[in-house]
């Protein structure tokens, strides 16, 4: 009987990308990857579903350690379908989703589909990892992220049994050469905002059409705990990821004015 841990990969970026495939080369040195990932880019899905229209799946690639299959729905519908449909009688001891082309430091957590993943892999009781380059290249050197990648699903597997549940973890790796990562570094969430701007078009046809674009605002710049701080610095970001989303502060601010 294989008893080598089963490990779950998705993303956001399509199997087709660079960094999927250094994912799924990352995974296989720990056991046996069963990989369901978008069939098209689904960056920026956060934790949104597929509900009004039917998914598609197609095996990509089977052999004796790696499935791949391509699926036509969110990275979120992937893990549904993982834990739901092809794990109902299989153990999953990881799930990696990843690796992201772009930081998914401070708020971006909210909007990535690499991070939804994750974190919908960690409300099944398993630990959960969302790995992330702070590089937007499809080219992008990723040796960095598979180093230090490896050393922490490394330390997450040999103390599963002992972590609390449930457990998700936010990893975001610098832009730089391997050699030059001072290290990984446990942080918080930095505090802050993107700023929007809508740049205004006329299509052939006179339709007015919108691209979005804009810029991250750090509102706690100097703050040397947070994720933020941890990747222009050089070090690898850590975040555990909570989904309580109540603001407990706030909570008791507001008991003494709604009653």
């Amino acid at each position: 009987m294989n008893s080598e841990p089963v490990i779950f990969l998705t993303n956001d970026d399509s199997y087709l990308s660079k960094g999927f495939r250094a994912a799924v080369a990352l995974a296989s040195e720990f056991g046996h990857v069963i990989a369901i990932a978008p069939d098209r880019v689904q960056s920026g899905m956060s934790q949104a579903i597929t509900i009004n229209s039917p998914l598609f799946m197609r095996e990509v690639q089977r052999d004796d350690k790696v499935e791949i299959y391509a699926f036509s729905g969110t990275p979120v519908d992937c893990a549904k379908i993982a834990f739901d449909h092809i794990f109902r009688s299989r153990k999953v001891d990881l799930v990696l989703s990843g690796i992201n082309h772009g930081s998914n430091a401070a708020v971006n957590v909210m909007y990535s589909g690499t991070m939804g993943a994750a974190i919908e892999g960690s409300f099944y009781g398993v630990p959960s990892i969302g790995l992330s380059l702070d590089d937007h290249d499809p080219d992008a050197d990723f040796d960095g992220a598979v180093k230090y990648g490896r050393e922490i699903i490394a330390k997450v597997l040999a103390a599963a049994e002992k972590l609390p549940r449930p457990l998700c973890l936010n990893v975001n790796v610098p832009r730089c050469e391997a050699k030059d990562i001072q290290g990984i570094r446990m942080c918080r969430q930095t505090r802050g905002f993107w700023r929007e701007e809508f740049y205004a078009r006329k299509d052939p046809h006179g339709r007015d059409y919108y691209w979005l674009t804009g810029a991250f605002q750090n509102m706690e710049p100097d703050a040397e705990d947070t994720d933020e701080w941890a990747l222009s610095h050089r070090y690898v970001a850590v975040v555990p990821v909570q989904v309580d989303m109540t603001d407990y502060r706030m909570l008791s601010e507001m008991r003494d004015i709604i009653k």
